[in-house]
């Protein structure tokens, strides 16, 4: 499944109910209800990732998969806590060779903890400038919605409201007049 569309679903299963949080976190992985054992099946339709997919975190060695006496993968609750934790950092934008780094790290044991701690504080960097890039571009685009007489959404519609509803200027501007729209 396309990363985008497990990030969608992730997104809806948290809800518009507030901030995110670590119990929102927990929500995502609460892995009470999965069974001991799960095949290779069912946990892609748990993780709404593909099979294949799975099999790719395997040869990356990124997960151990146990089989059963025909062949067949058998996920443990282990495997399954490290995949939802795979599947996270991928739609974070972590790439596979810094996942592959960290798990490498997790495997050989605790003293590693400093060297994980400080990739998962460069990941959250990254991530963090990649939301303040997104958000300048939302800006751009709920500008250029604005120039053509649309209506912009309820994230800038408030920032409207601080700015005395000049639809073109950015809380900390001053008011501009429209750009000709392209």
């Amino acid at each position: 499944m396309a990363t985008d569309e497990l990030m969608t679903r992730a997104l809806e299963t948290l809800g518009d109910d507030g901030p995110l949080s670590v119990e929102a976190i927990h929500r995502l992985t609460d892995l009470a209800d999965v069974p001991e054992s799960m095949t290779i099946a069912e946990l892609a339709d748990l993780l709404d990732i593909s099979p294949h997919t799975l099999r790719y975190y395997e040869r990356a060695g990124l997960v151990e998969v146990a089989r059963d006496g025909n062949g067949h993968r058998v996920y443990d609750a282990q495997a399954v806590r490290r995949l939802v934790f795979l599947t996270r950092m991928r739609l974070s934008g972590m790439p596979m060779r810094d996942l592959q780094h960290y798990i490498s790290l997790v495997d050989a044991g605790q003293h590693t903890t400093p060297e994980r701690l400080d990739l998962l504080i460069e990941h959250r960097d990254t991530i963090r400038r990649r939301i303040r890039e997104l958000t300048l571009s939302l800006t751009a685009v709920e500008y250029k919605i604005a120039t053509y007489g649309g209506s912009t959404g309820p994230d800038v519609q408030a920032l409207d409201a601080i700015a005395g509803a000049d639809r073109t200027a950015l809380p900390h501007e001053p008011p501009r007049r429209a750009l000709p729209a392209d």
